[in-house]
This record gives structure tokens, sequence and C-alpha cells, in this order.
């Protein structure tokens, strides 16, 4: 890109989480953005300081320390925009996971059409559902205002009704909302968005305008009956929630000003750039992100123009945890773990952690369960949203799309872990299928790109091309019916100087090719027994694959992956796989 097209300012993009909270700096280097540096503290978001912005100075001082520059003045304060000697910034975005979870009231009108629909819009963010109302709900008007009264919401979400459509039944439950909020104390009124019948906008700001903590309206979820149309109805819920966190959490107010309002939820930022991503490197079978961290387990998926995106505060490892077995058993978790240890042990680990989830893992025995663990909320976080993938009906249930792209994020999978851990506990969690490479977002820059695009264009493009994300290699995974140990595949890989490896891969094992990043190579497969490598069952071929940290990566151990039901089996066999990628 010419210099001429360059902004040519620093950006300090500041990530508030559940457990750590970050500074990262990108600059200008040699006439491109460039990831600079990162410099990290332990949140203050909760007790004993509740006030972020004792987290956000800590981690810009960890990153003066790293970069050498000044970026906070004598009085503590930001400085900016940048001065002559070099100090400052000149301009600042954020994203924000940390806060409770958004309680949330749904009102709809047809449980299965717009209720439906307010339901996907409010698995986009950092919500749970703690009451619903549409025209199935026979209770009273009494019962039902009562039950809106007990839920306490954050925050109501109103939709029904299509554009020029039915407004009698609309009119009703926008007079029980409003009664609501009236009889809620006024520091603790819901914010509300309505997302329905465009031609009702007027009334809905004459009944709800002086009564809801904050009121935004967008455009209708579901214009026609046909049709759903989540992205305007996205981007104001977005607003809402960060308003909602500058409620709840101090010190989010002066940040706001820092960054002249460009603040953004997390996970909104992670699926506005997946959108980007999808459209910029023109995806045909789509491409999927998955972000886990204290907070909660963000998956966003793209697939040309529609994105599907998924926040799972009920799996997020941090004061969550105590809650996950209500998702899921201790056997569920158990399947994960190399280590012979009592259920109660399990148990334990994950009342703890919900009590401290800012603690780090002190054994290598605390390690693996922090990791089975996390494999496992990834695990139905990504069976969850898979749901609404389009062209499910294309694709066993039980199997994922084929996809070209799969980015991973998040303290999970970067801290602590080897990239051959970090590359396993994908395979494990996500299963893909087909022939895809994986990057690793090891500094969990992508939700802050995607924030950072709303102040400058060419900012993330350079720093995505500049090759801030790990590229852990090219996957292949293997769909087979065949028993343990029998040959499924035969693999040659041919490199540019004319030598070749060649491999036969059995059922049940994982095999690495050598291949260096910024390399390719020829990949030809012979499947065996009708065996599926990503070309068709039994359908042999070629293909360019492109070098990582790990290599190319045959996974034969079948889709979706069965583990043994022998304890000491499986838990053999899983050491087996720790070994053969390094971890």
């Amino acid at each position: 890109m010419p210099p001429s097209l360059i902004q040519n300012e620093s950006v300090l993009a500041i990530e508030i989480g559940a457990a750590v909270t970050r500074a990262v700096l990108f600059d200008v280097v040699e006439g491109q953005y460039r990831f600079v540096a990162s410099g990290k503290a332990p949140s203050t978001a909760e007790t004993p300081f509740r006030n972020i912005g004792i987290g956000v100075r800590a981690a810009i001082g960890v990153l003066q320390e790293i970069t050498g520059s000044r970026l906070l003045g004598q009085d503590n304060n930001l400085i900016a925009p940048s001065q002559a000697d070099g100090s400052g910034v000149d301009s600042v975005v954020a994203i924000i996971s940390a806060g409770p979870v958004v309680r949330t009231v749904i009102a709809g009108l047809l449980p299965d059409v717009s209720a439906q629909s307010a339901h996907r819009l409010a698995q986009s963010t950092y919500a749970r559902v703690v009451e619903t109302l549409d025209l199935s709900d026979h209770r009273k008007p009494d019962q039902q205002l009562d039950a809106v009264l007990r839920s306490r919401p954050d925050l109501v979400i109103l939709t029904g009704g299509t554009n020029h459509g039915a407004s009698r039944s609309m009119l009703k439950i926008l007079e029980a909302v409003g009664l609501a909020c009236y009889m809620i104390p006024l520091e603790k009124r819901p914010m509300v968005l309505y997302a329905g019948n465009e031609q009702l906008a007027v009334d809905v700001q004459e009944l709800l305008g002086a009564h809801a903590g904050m009121l935004k309206i967008a455009r209708n979820l579901r214009p026609s009956l046909d049709r759903e149309d989540l992205g305007p109805a996205s981007a104001e819920l977005a607003s809402l929630v960060v308003n909602l966190r500058q409620r709840q959490l101090k010190g989010l107010d002066e940040l706001n000003m820092w960054t002249g309002g460009n603040i953004l939820p997390a996970s909104y930022a992670q699926g506005r750039m997946i959108r980007f991503l999808s459209r910029q490197y023109e995806s045909t079978r789509g491409l999927l992100s998955v972000n886990i961290g204290a907070s909660a387990t963000s998956v966003a998926a793209g697939f040309g123009d529609e994105v599907i995106l998924r926040t799972y505060p009920q799996f997020g490892l941090g004061e969550s945890l105590a809650g996950l077995l209500q998702h899921t058993d201790l056997e569920g978790i158990m399947r994960w773990l190399p280590l012979d240890i009592a259920p109660n042990t399990l148990r334990e680990y994950l009342y703890q952690n919900s009590l401290c989830p800012g603690t780090l893992p002190a054994t290598s025995d605390d390690h693996a369960i922090a990791q089975a663990i996390a494999r496992q909320a990834m695990y139905l976080a990504v069976r969850a949203a898979r749901r609404d993938f389009p062209g499910r009906g294309q694709t066993s249930k039980d199997l994922m799309p084929s996809l070209d792209l799969i980015i991973a994020g998040g303290g999970a999978v970067s801290d602590g872990l080897s990239l051959g851990q970090g590359l396993l506990m994908l395979l494990d969690a996500i299963q893909p299928v087909g022939i895809l490479p994986m990057l690793m977002d090891q500094n969990n820059l992508l939700p802050l790109l995607g924030v950072a695009a709303v102040r400058n264009t060419y900012l993330p493009v350079q720093v995505i091309d500049s090759g801030a994300f790990i590229g852990l290699g090219t996957v292949v995974s293997v769909v087979a019916a065949a028993k343990y140990g029998e040959p499924v595949l035969r693999v040659k890989m041919t490199y540019r100087d004319g030598t070749d490896a060649r491999v036969d891969v059995k059922f049940g094992g994982l095999e690495i090719l050598p291949l260096p990043s910024g390399q390719s190579a020829r990949l030809s497969l012979q499947p065996l027994q009708r065996a599926d490598a990503g070309l068709g069952p039994g359908r042999s071929g070629s293909v360019t694959v492109t070098g990582g940290a790990l290599g190319v990566v045959i996974d034969a151990r079948g889709r979706p992956l069965h583990l043994p039901s022998d304890s000491v089996r499986r838990r053999e066999l899983i050491k087996k796989w720790h070994y053969t990628v390094g971890g």
C-alpha cells in the first residue's frame, strides 16, 4: 500500500477482560502498520478495586517498560496526541468483556419467529435470557409484569410484527414493558432495544423513551416472515451493552473519553473482524474464529456476507466455572485428562477457580486440568454455535462444515501452552473436517483489530498481512469408518526442491510432516477404505498446502472424535497424541 494512503498515527488498543487487562500498541514501521508490543496486568474490574482504570494504567505501565516509550504523563494520565519527543499516542480504542452477565428479557410476538430471532440476537453478546414474553404466554398481564420485575433485567429486547404488519398485539407488549420500567428504581432501569415493526417507532419512543435506562430503536429483525436481518440491531445492542457497562464499572467513563467513544464489546468486535476477513479474502466455504477467555467463549463464523456470532458466558473460564456442570458432566471434562484423578478433585478445582478466576495453574496436574476444562468449554460452545451455520442440512449434524480457515484466540489457547498443545486443543474441541490452515491469535489481536478498524481502516489489513498471527500449519482431517490401527490414507508430500516425504496414516493416529512457515508443497492424498481426506469419500488427488509452526498435520482420529471408554487406554492415547505434537 502506498505510504500516501497511511494515516500515520499510533493507535493504543485497550482490552478490559474479566481476568486480564491488556494495552496493545500499533504503529507505522517502514511505511506499514505493525503490532509493536503488548502489556498486561490483572483486571481490576472486580473486588477489591472495582475500578477498571487502575488495571488500564498498570497495563500501559508494562507497555511503557517494554517499548521504552512514555505513554502516561507525570499526572498518570494518557499523553495524547503523540508529542515531538516520541511520547504519547495519537488515538485510543478499546474492547470490553468484563462485567456481570447481562440479564435479558425478550418480548416478541410469535415464539418461533420474532422471539426466536431476538434470542439469537441476545446470544451475540454477554447476555443470559431470564424471561420471555410472547403470544404463546398465557399468564395474566399482572403475572407477566411480576415476572419481569422479579427477573431484574439489565436489558429488554423488544421485537415483533413485520413492517406494515399487525400492531395491536405489539402495542400491548410495549405498554407492559413500559409499566415495568416505570416501576423499577430510576438508577436500575433496564436498557431497551426495539427492533420490531418499524411503523411503531414513534409509539415506542412515546411509551418507553422516558422510562427506560436508555432506548435504542433499530431496523426490524424480521422485516418479513421469511427474512431475518440481525446486523443493524447487533450494532445498536453493542452500543447499549457499552452504556450498561459504564453504569456498572467505575473508570469506564474516563476510558470512553480517551477513546472518543470507540469502545465495543469484545465479541462484537470479533464478529466485525470475521465479516471483514470473509469479504477481504473472498472465502468460499467460510471462516471460523473461536475466542475463549474468563468471561465467555465467543464463536464467530463468516459465510460470505453472513456472520454467525454467538457468545456463551456460561462457557467462560472465570466466575461461570462453578456453573459449567449445569451444561456438562464431570465425565465430559475428565475424558480429556491424561491424569487419573478423583471426580471430586475436578469438582473442587472448578469451584476454587470460579472464586479466583485469575489464578494460574501451579503444577503440571493443575495445568492438565485447566486444559481439559478449556477443551470441554470450547467443544460445547462450538457445538452449540454450529447448529445455526448455513448448509447444516447438507452435512451430518455431528460434523463441522468444511471451512477455509480457523483462527483461535483467548488466554486458554495461548497462555502457558506450547504451539503443539494449542493445536491439539483446537483439533479436539472444534474437530474440523477437510483441508484447511489454522492460525493462533497468540496476542488476542483479532477483536482489537475489529475496534481499531472503526478508527483506521488500513491498520487491520496491514497488521494481519505482517504475520501477527501464528500459522500453526495445514490440517488434513480424515473421516473414515475403520478400526483403530487400520490404514486409511497414503500421503506423499513433494517439496519445492523435488524431495518428498511419504507416510501411511493409520486410523486413530496423528501424523506430522514438516513444512516451515512461508513455504508450500504439493500434497498427494490416496484414501483407503473410502475414507474422506477432504476431497470426497474415497477420492484421491493433490493439493497445494502451506507450512506453519507444526507443518502439515494429518488427523486420522475420526470425525466425530470418539475416545476409548476404557479410562486407562484413553489416558495412554491422549499422552501419545500430546507426545506427537510436542506437548
